[in-house]
């Protein structure tokens, strides 16, 4: 399979996007990017292949993908031979290193552009793809992107998420504000995941039937976790570079500690959907 950076090349850090901002101030999905973290998912390379999986692309799928970054999941989806795939980011500088990364794949585009308003053609897709980033939406946001998403699909299409997730069901709003709240804290993203009966309610009300939905361990700091991800190379990389970076280290130690604080409160998840035929 082919890897998310031919050869890595978003290694050198004139290429990583975010790379001029302060270590303190940037939004935690690019200080990993910095310093080497590829694989952001909530449930890890793992999850994302059984998502994948899960819809079943073939090479008759024309497929769109929001918010691809840098391009990991789009190589696993383009190993599938998709008649087409478009990937929708709307960070200039992560589509640019994207496009360079899958130029070796013919059916593959990236456009610069919002989830909720992509600019493609309605019933373009018949298979629409979004990892780690409805969490890190409002509510109103989180509405306009499975909206996009049902207008994209064809009917019968399949809508395939994979983001952090709260257990238990009856989780209190206070305890839900609580972790929200200390997620976007340390991430300086604001986040807020949902609970697995909050996720399928949003995506019934846009027309969508769920057919699989998984719960897992959501371990992205974890030192195993990141030897999967990242292999052997690329996690010894990882490590060698936030011991470089005392700053780094002290924003990933404060992350972990807020993720371990809540361990048993956040999970990794991902939903496969189908557009309902009228």
């Amino acid at each position: 399979m082919t890897s998310f950076m031919t050869k890595r090349a978003a290694d050198n850090q004139n290429v990583i996007p975010g790379g001029d901002l302060d270590v303190n101030r940037m939004p935690a999905y690019l200080l990993f990017a910095r310093l080497g973290k590829r694989i952001l998912r909530p449930g890890g390379r793992r999850m994302t292949q059984r998502l994948i999986s899960g819809l079943n692309v073939t090479e008759l799928d024309d497929v769109v993908e929001f918010a691809p970054g840098l391009g990991a999941t789009a190589s696993r989806l383009l190993a599938r031979h998709p008649r087409s795939y478009v990937g929708v980011e709307r960070d200039k500088e992560c589509a640019s290193v994207a496009t360079r990364a899958l130029a070796w794949s013919s059916a593959a585009s990236i456009r610069v552009g919002h989830a909720h308003q992509t600019g493609l053609e309605k019933g373009f897709a018949s298979v629409v793809v979004g990892e780690a980033m409805l969490t890190l939406q409002t509510d109103a946001k989180k509405h306009e992107i499975v909206s996009e998403a049902s207008r994209l699909l064809r009917p019968g299409g399949r809508y395939g998420i994979h983001e952090l997730c709260l257990v238990p069901d009856d989780m209190p709003p206070a305890r839900k504000h609580e972790i929200a709240r200390e997620l976007s804290s340390v991430l300086h993203v604001a986040a807020r995941p949902y609970t697995v009966t909050e996720w399928s309610e949003l995506l019934h009300l846009y027309g969508f039937n769920v057919t699989h939905s998984v719960v897992g361990k959501m371990a992205l700091l974890n030192p195993l976790r990141i030897i999967a991800d990242e292999g052997v190379l690329g996690a010894y990389q990882f490590a060698r570079n936030v011991s470089k970076d005392p700053d780094a280290k002290q924003r990933l130690l404060a992350i972990r500690k807020v993720l371990e604080s809540y361990s048993s409160e956040i999970a990794a998840s991902y939903f496969v959907a189908e557009k309902r035929v009228s």
